[in-house]
């Protein structure tokens, strides 16, 4: 009875450590090494605001970090005819010097985008 009650707590506590060490682990890619990174800050034509984390690595990709209805999202840059277009999950951040728009690529392709109009503060 002992020995049962015991490896129920051990197992308790190992899916709590576990648990707590996903979420708080930062992601890291060692392959993939920084070169810069900058936060801008965006206010949108509906009041809003967003702020995005900009990341160059060493070997020439881009990255935004940004949140979307509560979820921090790594958007990942891609191919564009102008500007600078990142992706992640239904989602897409587009930016052209300093105006940006998240649109949800799952929703009206005719709607407005979920933030429109943005413009980097100071430019």
């Amino acid at each position: 009875m002992a020995n049962r009650t015991i490896r129920k707590l051990c197992a308790a506590f190992a899916a709590f450590v576990g648990a707590h060490a996903a979420s708080a682990m930062p992601l890291t890619v060692p392959q993939i090494q920084e070169g810069s990174s900058q936060t801008v800050k965006y206010d949108c034509k509906d009041g809003k605001s967003v702020s995005v984390r900009y990341t160059n690595t060493k070997n020439r990709q881009s990255f935004a970090l940004l949140t979307v209805d509560g979820r921090k999202l790594l958007f990942v840059n891609v191919m564009s005819g102008s500007g600078s277009r990142y992706v992640a999950d239904q989602y897409t951040w587009w930016t052209k010097g300093p105006q940006g728009n998240l649109s949800n690529g799952m929703g009206d392709p005719n709607g407005p985008p979920l933030l429109a109009d943005c413009k980097a503060r100071g430019k």
